[in-house]
């Protein structure tokens, strides 16, 4: 597994559990030497058990030499990052080129090379003419397998997935990768195979599809706003019908993460290089990125539009509960529009913090959640971590300023929260329900 980032790691301790003989490289000797002291990098409930486990079985192993770790290898999963280009928004493939480059160099018999990284469309050609470049001699076959995994749940959807897609175009790699995969085979996930071409596509189209029904949903919460109706409800009401589905329809303050921004913003460039512009993505695209600082501009009206020199406490600092990522998250434009308005903010996240210093300057970060609301103007739940989904708000009231909610993740009543006093405000409901 080249690359022991977030998919990489998890992709390949989740192998060694199945059975495989796993090795995990990485460039980075710092992280390796942590993972062989059992520290894990990142934060994904239940991966430091399964590394314990399969570590000392020794199905699971780390290093930093490429050419070791690939020679015999069966397969060989390209697992590196592929974040959006400065400049003009296409994915940044120099990492994957430059590990088929090395592959290349070091691979021994018929080797299955897979790419699990997110790529455009011909990444997989590209890849194969270069591995043919570097070693003309080289018996290989370039697979696309991209992967489907929410952070938070990466185990669980990597073990029970709703499909594995794989795309091919040699018999040999067909034969190999249902071999990899046949613990989940025999479970009856299904095994997709397509071309390679269309694997690529499958995975930006999976991640668009799902932007773009977060962003709907939250354009329908802002309609509801203005006309007295719950978004909430409306939410229910359309995805209990089978055609729609009810996931991806909670109205929030955007998506964020490692994956949905750079996915649509790389699809949207791509089909506008082949002359075939996806423009219900770009507006996905433009939709998404107002509405973090919309957010901003909420918690500003809340406390009565002028917020210069009040305090604002912000509970959830990741783009979603249950990981330590911070990319993109919402947070950081909210927090960038309530500085630019003169407020003093103060965070908190259960396991975000140390990555959310790396990002947001300027900000105190406290200990929990009622020190961040102490003598606070306004508490404003940004990620629905679960245990801000009980707060005592007795306890808060006294301790507050002024006891104003503004929860962008819905998950209290209005109705309860003003029986304590507080002014709510939430995403598609009434702008503001005073106590």
């Amino acid at each position: 597994m080249i690359g022991s980032g977030y998919v990489g790691l998890v992709s390949g301790v989740c192998f060694a559990d199945f059975g495989h003989d796993v090795i995990c490289v990485d460039k980075d000797l710092s992280k390796i030497e942590a993972l062989r002291e059992g520290r894990i990098p990142i934060y994904e409930p239940g991966l430091d058990q399964l590394v314990a486990e399969n570590t000392s079985t020794g199905r699971l192993s780390f290093s930093t030499d490429v050419g070791e770790s690939v020679r015999g290898a069966d397969v060989v999963f390209i697992a590196v990052g592929t974040p959006s280009r400065r400049g003009d928004g296409h994915a940044d493939l120099s990492y994957v080129y430059a590990a088929a480059r090395e592959i290349a160099t070091y691979v021994e018999g018929f080797t299955v090379i897979v790419t699990k990284s997110t790529v455009p469309v011909g990444t997989g050609d590209e890849v194969e003419r270069i591995v043919r470049e570097t070693n003309p001699s080289a018996d290989v076959a370039v697979v696309s397998n991209p992967e489907f995994l929410r952070e938070g749940a990466a185990i669980e959807d990597f073990k029970r997935p709703d499909r594995i897609v794989v795309g091919l175009n040699d018999d040999r790699a067909r034969e190999t990768m249902t071999e990899v995969y046949r613990p989940l085979y025999l479970n009856q996930a299904p095994l997709v195979f397509t071309s390679r071409r269309t694997s690529e596509l499958i995975k930006y189209a999976a991640n668009a599809f799902l932007a773009m029904k977060i962003t709907f949903i939250n354009e329908i919460a802002d309609l509801c706003e203005r006309v007295d109706a719950n978004v909430q409800d409306v939410s229910r009401g359309i995805g209990l019908d089978g055609r729609i589905g009810s996931k991806f329809l909670h109205a929030g303050p955007g998506y964020g993460g490692s994956c949905f921004p750079k996915d649509t913003l790389a699809l949207a460039k791509t089909a506008q290089d082949y002359d075939a512009p996806v423009r219900l993505i770009e507006t996905t695209i433009s939709i998404n990125d107002n509405r973090k600082r919309a957010m901003g501009r909420k918690v500003i009206s809340a406390v009565g539009g002028d917020i210069r020199g009040k305090k604002v406490a912000i509970l959830g600092l990741t783009f979603k509960p249950n990981t330590d990522d911070m990319r993109d998250s919402p947070a950081i434009a909210i927090i960038q529009t309530l500085q630019d308005a003169g407020a003093q903010v103060v965070g908190y996240d259960p396991e975000g913090m140390d990555n959310a210093r790396k990002v947001i300057e300027n900000i105190e970060y406290a200990n929990g959640p009622y020190e961040a609301a102490a003598d606070a103007d306004a508490l404003v739940i940004v990620t629905e971590w679960n245990q801000f989904r009980a707060l005592d708000f007795n306890r808060l009231k006294q301790s507050m300023r002024a006891p104003v909610l503004v929860d962008l993740r819905n998950i209290y009543r209005s109705d309860e929260i003003r029986k304590h006093g507080f002014t709510y405000t939430g995403i598609g409901t009434n702008l503001y329900q005073h106590a």
